[in-house]
């Protein structure tokens, strides 16, 4: 699919994000299972899955058809980010056929000593026809990654980070902001736990929503009924 056909397809609707990562129940180490989570998700209408690993992506694919945004989560020294921090897994989310690329866009920390304005600038120097997904976590992130060049900013980081608010619901103000003042596709992301709020997000302007957690991570699911529970008593 080309760009405008991927960005059309997901205009106006909810993304689904099928991962799973080690130490949690669904963490298969043989072989993943998301590839199941996301076979669901297809029936329940996404237009597109947002997942993390290799093997999910190409998995994925398989199973679906469906567009993929695919990042990898690795942690390596001196690096702060960890959602495809460096070229290497840009590599091989390119080499996996993944249709959107995912990647840290906040402005902390780079263990190579490079801005992210600058590993854009590689990224897209290597890779001139690569769709670029920036996960920011505040205004002043999203907007430098939008003058970097990138092609959709996704609030996925907002709450996550050392210096933005740990409220446990989706930032709305920072959503509509940034689809207000930016010129590209803005998703939203993270906290949306609720349909009301998935519903709510998308009314703040944004072009499409990603909801992961909510749907696809029984423990998750499972921990909100107990805490609401407990709570009542």
């Amino acid at each position: 699919m080309t760009k405008k056909e991927i960005l059309d397809a997901i205009h106006g609707k909810m993304i689904i994000s099928c991962q799973a990562v080690e130490g949690e129940p669904l963490y298969v180490e043989e072989k993943s299972i998301m590839y199941l989570m996301a076979r669901a998700a297809k029936q329940a209408g996404t237009p597109a899955i947002r997942t993390s690993s290799i093997r999910d992506v190409i998995a994925i694919k398989e199973e679906t058809g469906l567009p993929v945004i695919g990042l990898v989560k690795i942690q390596y020294p001196g690096y702060e980010g960890y959602i495809t921090p460096t070229m290497k897994e840009v590599d091989d989310l390119v080499a996996a056929g993944s249709d959107v690329v995912a990647l840290d866009c906040t402005l902390r920390k780079r263990g190579d000593g490079s801005t992210v304005n600058e590993f854009i600038a590689q990224i897209k120097e290597k890779y001139p026809d690569i769709i670029l997904m920036a996960d920011i976590s505040n205004y002043e992130e999203g907007i430098n990654a939008w003058k970097c060049g990138v092609d959709i900013v996704g609030t996925t980081m907002s709450g996550y980070t050392d210096y933005t608010s740990k409220k446990d619901e989706p930032d709305y103000e920072l959503m509509e902001r940034l689809a207000k003042d930016t010129d590209i596709p803005v998703i939203g992301e993270g906290k949306i736990h609720y349909p009301d709020q998935a519903v709510k997000a998308l009314q703040t302007g944004v072009w499409a929503i990603v909801v992961g957690g909510a749907i696809t991570r029984p423990l998750e699911i499972a921990q909100r009924f107990q805490k609401a529970i407990e709570n009542s008593k």
